[in-house]
């Protein structure tokens, strides 16, 4: 059978399944919400209803709540580590074989080209699980010598936190739910998971993995639903131990003060304002694809993507250029396209939210240096924009666009305080990235950016790396060490001998 057609067979089954009719997932069944409401999910690429999802709300957070604490204290605590990194690597697996439904499903439900979530969303879930996995035998405590009065035996261990509720953005739906499903799990926790309203198809489908891989029920529980009604029911509830939210800063102080009243462990990677730094003597061919990329990839609807770029004089002019001719060369379309390099924004709200803020950087004095074009037709398009003769004063450099919008700004002086001061000019510090063949001051631009994580030269995101942000980018770290620790609590013994 060609190619082609297995592809075309493909997105019939993916189209077959979102419109499926979708129930929640809790204590290992599938059930209708008890509101017996749905919402609509639509392919961001035409503007088209592609099927409808469960409306879960309180009644059925808390089925879901209670499920999920019954296995923490029943069989899930019961299993061995090795036990639980077994499960999680065959959760990899599936996900591995069932790999082109997920990325089409992706597609289909968020936008981006299909090739983009072939090579990236789905991959880097497989690997976050396997990464995961290898973390549930090395959870360990240590012995803690004392000097008070008496001889003890004292240690501390790490237990599970207990039951964590995951609230997941849309930019990237699959990767998101994986990122904290994993480690959460592998610590010996039990999830409810939230995904976006606007993306539950591909949370849907790992769902029915979970379940075909041998889960405990209770252990992973999904419930879709707005934000207001399932996200709110889930940070208010009180059997909940944990909120893990990725989203906006708005959002993600609402949770905050939603987790108060238990004082749940919050963990929140919020928004951010990447600057992008190319000092004069950066190698200008890769920091332009480098400095493009960042912000166009996703249509810019990254956390991390770099929103704000810094070039020295010397090399601004060429700069802007090289990323406005970029910009201009980029086939924007529908993800499923296989032309496609950049796809549209989620929903029409987005769309018009992007597209004014280009309006007002414009009304601020701000100029278009370089514009790609938007498709033609009922997606929700954004053209890849360059603008320059902006400053921070601006909206459109101070606060988080999440679309393909560039604010370039030069300057002229050398000294690496001054610069580090420019780009720690924000709310935000999520990350940032140096362009620079000066080792030396690689190291100390580094250290006096205030970000959570800071690359140079290129580079991206792995599942061994802490990743998170300082300022209102939010609290705690995901991915590493840090990450899976944060689904655990530390617990200190001291037995008198």
């Amino acid at each position: 059978m060609p190619d082609i057609a297995k592809d075309q067979l493909a997105l019939e089954e993916a189209r077959k399944f979102a419109g499926r009719e979708h129930g929640l997932f809790i204590d290992g069944a599938w059930m209708a919400p008890r509101s017996g409401s749905t919402f609509e999910t639509f392919n961001p690429g035409d503007g088209s209803r592609i099927g409808h999802a469960a409306a879960g709300g309180e009644a059925d957070v808390d089925l879901a709540v209670r499920a999920a604490r019954a296995a923490l204290e029943g069989p899930w605590a019961d299993m061995k580590p090795s036990e639980r990194a077994r499960l999680l690597w065959r959760l990899a697996d599936a996900i591995e074989a069932h790999a082109d439904e997920f990325a089409l499903l992706e597609t289909l439900n968020n936008g981006k080209p299909l090739r983009d979530a072939r090579m990236f969303d789905v991959p880097h879930a497989v690997e976050v699980l396997r990464y995961n996995a290898g973390w549930t035998t090395k959870l360990n405590g240590e012995s803690v010598n004392l000097s008070g009065p008496g001889t003890w035996h004292a240690y501390t261990v790490r237990e599970p936190v207990g039951v964590v509720a995951a609230i997941v953005p849309w930019n990237a739906p699959l990767a998101m739910a994986v990122a904290k499903t994993a480690p959460a799990l592998a610590a010996g926790c039990t999830i409810i998971l939230k995904p976006a309203e606007q993306t539950p198809l591909t949370a849907i489908r790992l769902a029915h993995l979970v379940e075909q891989v041998g889960f405990p029920k209770g252990v992973f529980n999904l419930v879709t639903g707005l934000g207001e009604a399932a996200g709110a029911a889930l940070v208010a509830h009180a059997g909940v131990d944990k909120v893990t939210f990725t989203g906006s800063t708005e959002v993600g102080r609402l949770i905050v003060k939603g987790a108060t009243a238990n004082m749940k462990r919050v963990t929140l990677e919020l928004g951010g304002k990447t600057p992008v730094i190319v000092m004069p003597d950066a190698d200008i061919n890769r920091a332009i694809e480098g400095a493009a990329r960042s912000i166009f990839t996703n249509a810019g609807q990254i956390c991390n993507a770099g929103s704000r770029l810094f070039a020295h004089e010397s090399v601004f002019d060429a700069l802007v250029e090289g990323v406005a001719d970029f910009a201009g060369k980029l086939r924007v379309g529908p993800g499923l396209d296989p032309n496609t390099q950049m796809g549209p924004v989620v929903s029409a709200e987005q769309r018009e939210r992007v597209l004014g803020y280009i309006e007002a950087g414009l009304r601020d004095g701000a100029k278009i240096s370089g514009q790609g074009t938007a498709a033609s037709g009922p997606g929700y398009f954004v053209p890849p924009t360059v603008l320059t003769g902006t400053n921070s004063q601006m909206s459109v450099v101070r606060e988080e666009i999440f679309g393909p919008v560039l604010c370039a700004m030069s300057f002229s002086d050398r000294d690496l305080d001054a610069i580090a001061a420019q780009a720690n000019d924000t709310d935000y510090g999520l990350g940032a990235i140096v362009w620079t063949q000066n080792l030396s001051a690689a190291h100390k631009l580094a250290r006096k950016i205030k970000a959570g994580t800071v690359r140079v030269n290129g580079g991206g995101l792995d599942p061994a790396l802490p990743f998170g942000g300082f300022k209102q980018s939010g609290w705690g770290r995901e991915n590493g060490r840090e990450g899976i620790e944060a689904y655990t609590e530390v617990k200190s013994i001291a037995i008198a001998l």
